[in-house]
């Protein structure tokens, strides 16, 4: 990839994040009347639902936080993160220490769901607003919201089960991935090593139970003792998550100066490009079969704004790693095809949901799922990737 290349990607990485995607939803995005903020809005910006969605509160203040810690110290960003974090303070937080997944607009409950995400997007908030303004009280509720989630996670009978356990226990590759990020974050915002074992205990985790060598695939759900289940949840693929865990991992290698780490998440990488990449239509599909059977899921073949980010992250980050140009083809092509089609010429920032053939299925620029994180952490990050490679060039 020449400097030419990279400047190019730099520029647009960093212009896209600052003049359109931040600036969209701090522009539409800012309940400044009932606190926190909005999540639910077509593509002009305008409110199409009120109520307030938790996991997208904690991202979105994790990434304010990001911003002000990592880019600059713009007081915009820091009183916007504060909003943030005010209302997930006053209003997340159930009476037994869990937090919500969806509130009405003044904050009323609505939802509780038993996984414990939004758990794990308020600690990465609490953690990026305490290394912005020093503040303990912001530091200890990361803590507890992150061992929480370790708790929840990690030891049985806390969350209940999808099916019955007895007839069919199975794992999900989700909760270790997450502490992945959710440690590397708590690490960066906490100045705190210790989180490298939870990082080491998941990796190790997702490598002996969900990556299936001789099958050249990274598994979604496995039984108990990591097998492949032949049912349809057991058989479903979803290879932007499998890449997301993917560059989670690069990144650890990057960091650690860990070639063994590198190797794993681009192998991962590889595996899930070949089982994902749309070779009709371009652009990657949301789920596929282990075995090349039919989906379940009606959306399978979609095209989902969030896993192309990741993506586009974990391609280029492959690209930096390794030197191998097959991976700054694959990042040409999915930036390529995920530029031609998500963004929103007219009104800013990406649409979320495409048909197969990347025509818009929805204008939803928000909802309780889509928000202001997957798209601006790939603008971020990529940024970041693009400066450290004309840095070293």
């Amino acid at each position: 990839m020449t400097s030419e290349r990279l400047e190019s990607l730099r520029d647009m990485y960093r212009d896209g994040l600052l003049q359109d995607t931040i600036s969209f939803w701090m522009e539409h995005g800012i309940d400044r009347e009932h606190g926190g903020f909005t999540f639910c809005l077509n593509r002009d910006g305008s409110v199409v639902d009120t109520d307030k969605g938790i996991w997208q509160h904690g991202r979105f203040t994790w990434m304010l936080g990001a911003l002000y810690n990592r880019v600059e110290q713009r007081e915009e960003w820091l009183d916007a993160c504060t909003n943030g974090i005010d209302f997930l303070k006053m209003h997340a937080v159930d009476t037994d220490g869990r937090m919500f997944f969806q509130v009405t607009q003044k904050g009323q409950p609505l939802r509780k769901r038993r996984y414990v995400f939004s758990e794990a997007f308020g600690a990465m908030a609490f953690s990026a607003y305490a290394k912005a303004t020093g503040d303990n009280e912001a530091e200890t509720e990361a803590r507890r919201l992150f061992n929480l989630f370790v708790q929840y996670s990690t030891e049985e009978g806390h969350i209940p089960p999808k099916v019955n356990p007895d007839t069919r226990p199975m794992q999900g590759i989700g909760p270790h991935m997450i502490l992945i990020n959710m440690g590397q974050m708590m690490r960066e915002n906490l100045d705190d090593d210790s989180f490298n074992a939870i990082i080491d205990q998941s990796i190790e985790t997702i490598r002996t139970t969900f990556l299936k060598p001789d099958l050249k695939v990274v598994m979604e759900t496995v039984g108990e003792n990591g097998e492949v289940l032949d049912h349809f949840d057991g058989r479903m693929l979803n290879p932007g998550h499998s890449i997301e865990a993917a560059w989670f991992i690069m990144e650890e290698g990057r960091l650690r100066n860990d070639e063994s780490l590198v190797k794993m998440g681009a192998e991962m990488l590889d595996w899930m490009w070949d089982r994902g990449w749309d070779r009709e239509h371009g652009g990657l599909l949301y789920f596929v079969d282990v075995y090349g059977k039919p989906v379940q899921e009606y959306w399978h073949d979609m095209k989902f704004w969030w896993n192309h980010n990741e993506t586009i992250i974990a391609t280029l980050l492959a690209y930096e790693l390794t030197g191998d140009e097959k991976y700054a083809d694959w990042h040409r092509q999915v930036h390529e095809w995920a530029y031609a089609h998500f963004p929103d010429a007219e009104h800013g920032e990406w649409f979320g949901y495409l048909h197969r053939d990347g025509s818009v299925s929805s204008t939803l620029k928000g909802n309780l799922w889509k928000g202001p994180f997957h798209l601006p952490r790939m603008q971020l990050t990529c940024w970041e990737i693009t400066e450290r490679m004309l840095a070293n060039a």
